[in-house]
């Protein structure tokens, strides 16, 4: 086994129905290792059981593929090691249908008495749910043991669906009547399933482990949670399933990445060659799409991985590891600057999620948030509760978190350093809701009776282009300044829009007099705005608001900025720093998303309820004159391009370091040399 991740990894899915001949009849080594070479590829997740509950292996545990004739994963095993490739082995875990049509009584069961599964209906096609307190895990546990038996020398074990619904099967209404839970609360039955998780998560890792400790396992929920560091023990590396094309979106990744780089952990980038999402057959994204993608995933500290979806024939498809290869090839140049990293950032992101302990995929708060600073070009890193604060000029809360006491002491600890604090919506606010929990230089009167209101900004924080006030569509707090610094008026509409009384097609206009309330206030080294902004500008996308946001930010950090620059909001920027090469590594990357396809009727897989709208990157552009500006803490001895090797100028003025490049096309490193 290998003792770091590599940067070239495929996800090889092979969810294949009982109902299909012929698999892997059509397996060739040599072919398959030559369109692995073809394709750069250095490791690749093969299939030891998938959703359909079909093995692929010499199984004593599971139900082996009835059209399967020989060990189909010892042959792929075999036939990547021999030329260097690393294979991690992937079993179903939350979803099983073999599984599920032989024990019925382990699937999960709501409670309304349905069985849980991706379908509503019995007569729909799909994956059914699994409960991880029947003996269905007794079963997943000695599945793992035999594959780590018979594949000792794999390079770890890939679990897949780690999810536990609000189950009331009945091993579930024993366990909750034991621990005197309530099967009829909500409350209870989330509890229920979060011991059902815990006992899922113990039972598979010593599983992994039995024959050999060093044996590397990650648990797939399709996102890695902020919420969840009490179940970081229990993972090797991660693993950020963020199919852009596939439901996540072009800005899900860089946020869930910004978290990763502050933990302890070697983790993956993980996107798709689909056009759309998993399971699809011969869709493509355009070679460019990957290239920005896997550029992405090196630019943010994480290695690389492609999710594909292996014929049931077993033969490798050659336009899709023609497409991979092109991004690959890029990958393996820029390696050398990309190992053992560590970002540079000037602003930590308190994930909302992380405080308040929430079980969704995203907020909207972070989101927003996230989104902002990435446009802005504002160097972030994503935090949760138990990190550190001390490295970051300021502390963003965004719109919703909920401050318990002990998270109180340690921002208290962290502002009387000198540390800076913006708040936004309610963040801040008090557990009843009453006042605010630090002094912002502001009377709290409570939430406003409109929505939506509008704001007019003082002069510094206006976007550039308005000087009226501007329609803020989510709920703002009333505050009135007293010590602290106005940023603002509020001015209310007329009325709240309803049946009795409404105006034109929208919302009702403002009155031409401001409201007695303050948009936001300025108090010491605390910046708080009455709207939620952050959720706001997720929910709209208003430049406007971003503006506003962009110069509140900017006005807290007082202009103490590492970087600058006059990249495009669509650009993306990091600084990442490899100690032990004594560098900084600047990141430039660069594509045009459009949004393609729409909502029409459609029958077959994940589409069988209705197209969408997908973000799709086909050409890529080039820009010119890029120029940034890095204020940094060591002397810079000399700036280079790469992987091209070559020279770049720079001035120095006051320590502040210009540089400008003038073209890049996708990705471009930077590196400062500071030995």
């Amino acid at each position: 086994m290998s003792d770091q991740l590599r940067y070239r990894q495929i996800h090889l899915d092979f969810h294949t129905s009982p109902h299909i001949p012929g698999i892997g009849e059509a397996f060739d080594k040599q072919k398959w290792q030559q369109t692995l070479k073809a394709g750069h590829v250095n490791s690749v997740t093969c299939f030891a059981t998938c959703h359909h509950g079909m093995a692929y292996y010499d199984t004593s545990f599971g139900n082996k593929h009835p059209e399967l004739t020989f060990d189909l994963l010892r042959a792929q095993f075999d036939a990547c090691k021999e030329i260097d490739v690393n294979v991690p082995i992937y079993l179903t875990a939350g979803v099983n249908n073999w599984a599920a049509y032989e024990h019925p009584e382990w699937r999960e069961v709501g409670c309304d008495g349905r069985y849980g599964g991706w379908t509503s209906n019995i007569t729909d096609p799909g994956f059914q749910s699994m409960c991880f307190n029947s003996p269905y895990l007794d079963l997943l546990v000695e599945q793992i043991k035999e594959v780590a038996k018979l594949f000792p020398n794999c390079d770890g074990i890939f679990t897949d669906i780690i999810h536990q619904g609000q189950c009331c099967c009945k091993w579930c209404l024993a366990t909750m009547e034991e621990q005197g839970l309530d099967a009829a609360k909500e409350t209870d039955r989330l509890i229920m399933a979060d011991l059902a998780l815990e006992k899922y998560y113990v039972a598979t890792t010593a599983a992994a482990k039995f024959y050999d400790s060093d044996m590397p396992i990650f648990h797939n929920s399709g996102h890695l949670s902020t919420a969840s560091r009490d179940r970081l023990k229990y993972f090797n590396h991660f693993e950020l399933e963020s199919l852009p094309t596939g439901g996540w979106g072009y800005d899900h990744f860089p946020m869930a990445a910004k978290y990763c780089t502050q933990l302890d952990f070697d983790f993956l980038g993980m996107t798709g060659k689909f056009h759309t999402t998993w399971g699809e057959f011969g869709g493509y994204k355009h070679p460019n799409a990957l290239r920005y993608e896997c550029a992405a995933m090196i630019a943010m500290g994480a290695k690389c991985s492609v999710g594909d979806q292996l014929h049931p024939c077993g033969e490798l498809d050659e336009s899709t590891y023609n497409i991979i290869g092109a991004a690959y090839r890029e990958v393996e140049e820029k390696e050398p600057w990309c190992d053992n990293v560590k970002s540079i950032a000037d602003v930590g992101l308190l994930s909302s999620i992380a405080v308040n302990r929430s079980t969704a995929r995203e907020s909207n708060a972070d989101t927003g948030a996230g989104r902002i600073l990435l446009e802005s070009h504002i160097l972030f890193d994503v935090l949760d509760c138990e990190m550190d604060f001390a490295p970051y000029k300021l502390l963003v809360l965004a719109d919703d978190l909920q401050i318990y006491d002990e998270l109180k002491a340690k921002i208290d600890r962290y502002l009387a350093t000198g540390g800076k604090l913006l708040l936004t919506g309610d963040s801040g606010l008090n557990a009843d809701k009453s006042g605010f929990l630090w002094d912002i230089g502001a009377e709290f009167s409570g939430a406003s009776e409109f929505s939506p209101d509008y704001v007019l900004p003082i002069p510094e924080l206006q976007p550039e282009f308005t000087s009226s006030p501007m329609v803020m569509y989510m709920r703002a707090n009333r505050i009135k300044v007293t010590t602290g610094r106005s940023l603002g008026k509020i001015y209310e509409p007329y009325f709240n829009r309803t049946f009795r009384h409404f105006s034109s097609h929208q919302h009702t206009p403002y009155k031409t007099e401001a409201s007695e309330y303050d948009c936001g206030v300025l108090n010491g080294n605390i910046l708080y705005l009455a709207h939620p902004i952050f959720s706001t500008y997720r929910g709209f996308g208003a430049v406007a608001y971003k503006a506003y946001c962009q110069k509140a930010l900017k006005m807290l950090l007082d202009d103490d900025i590492t970087v600058t620059s006059n990249l495009p909001s669509t650009a993306r920027l990091t600084l990442n720093e490899q100690p032990e090469e004594q560098r900084y590594i600047l990141h430039l990357l660069y594509a045009n998303t459009i949004n393609r396809g729409g909502v029409m009727e459609l029958s077959g897989g994940n589409t069988e309820e209705k197209a969408r709208t997908i973000e799709v990157i086909e050409e890529l552009l080039p820009l010119h004159n890029t120029e940034v500006k890095l204020n940094l803490d060591r002397e810079i001895k000399s700036v280079t391009l790469e992987p091209q090797g070559r020279a770049l100028p720079y001035q120095l003025d006051n320590g502040l370091l210009t540089l400008k490049v003038d073209e890049f096309t996708c990705h471009q490193m930077i590196v400062l040399n500071y030995a």
